[in-house]
Order: C-alpha cells, then sequence, then structure tokens
C-alpha cells in the first residue's frame, strides 16, 4: 500500500471518530470510502455490494478493493488513484444568516440591555436587600 493510500484510508477511517487517527476502518467508513471517490456506481457496484464485500473480505481494504477492480474490469491501481485523490465529505446543514438574531443592534426590550438577570441593579444587595430580617416578635410585629 502506497504512501498516498494508507494517508487516505486513515482519513477516511478516522472520519466521524473526534481527533484520533484510526487505523481499521467500519463498515460505515468504508462505504463512505467508496461513495466517495467515485468508485460506487449505479450498475455494478452499488451500496449493497460495498456492504456485502467487506463483510466477505472480513474487513481487508486491498481484498476488498480486488473484488471492487474484477467487477469493474480494471486494475486495482486504478482503484487506488481514486481513492488517493479523494477525501471524507462532509454534508451537513449550514444555518443561514438571521438578522434579528445575528445583528444585536437590532435587540430590543430586555436584551438590548444585556438579558435578564437575578440581580436587581438598583439594590446593591441583590435578592438579600429585599428582605427584612430586623428582630420581630413570634407574630411577626417589629419590636
Amino acid at each position: 500500500m502506497s504512501d498516498a493510500l494508507r494517508q487516505a484510508f486513515i482519513a477516511f477511517a478516522s472520519y466521524g471518530k473526534g481527533q484520533e487517527l484510526k487505523q481499521d476502518m467500519d463498515n460505515k467508513n468504508f462505504s463512505k470510502c467508496i461513495k466517495d471517490s467515485g468508485i460506487m456506481d449505479a450498475k455494478c457496484i452499488t451500496s449493497t455490494e460495498v456492504d456485502i464485500t467487506f463483510a466477505k473480505a472480513s474487513g481487508l481494504f486491498c481484498m476488498a478493493l480486488d473484488s471492487f477492480a474484477t467487477k469493474k474490469g480494471v486494475p486495482r491501481s486504478t482503484l487506488e488513484a481514486k481513492i488517493e485523490a479523494a477525501s471524507p465529505k462532509s454534508n451537513a446543514t449550514q444555518a443561514d444568516a438571521v438578522k434579528f438574531h445575528d445583528d444585536k443592534s437590532l435587540y430590543t426590550g430586555v436584551y438590548k440591555n444585556g438579558g435578564p438577570t437575578n440581580v436587581d441593579k438598583a439594590r446593591a444587595g441583590g435578592l438579600a436587600g429585599l428582605c427584612d430580617r430586623s428582630p420581630a416578635d413570634a407574630r411577626g410585629v417589629k419590636f
């Protein structure tokens, strides 16, 4: 396995796994590798065929590539070149810009002044300033 193919393998094997680099590939990442590199097509290599080949090859990457090369009638080096040129693609949803959320100069009401708070700014003591803790008798009458 060439260095470029090994780097592509690690990139696809590690996709979606956080910061750690993986040395083994599961079925989901193998399918992503075959799909993103353009090897999968609608005629002879379908997603079902990819799953079956991965199970038959027991996770051996080169053995699965040999099977696909035989099915397509091309040398394995052609498939390796496609994988080396590919990288994992993410098709996540991007949030649209929202005028009233992103532009803080358009905020109104409580949020214009910094948002709600449980500390009353007029009273320095906060909530403790609202309570009268001066001495009183049992009925609450102040002395």
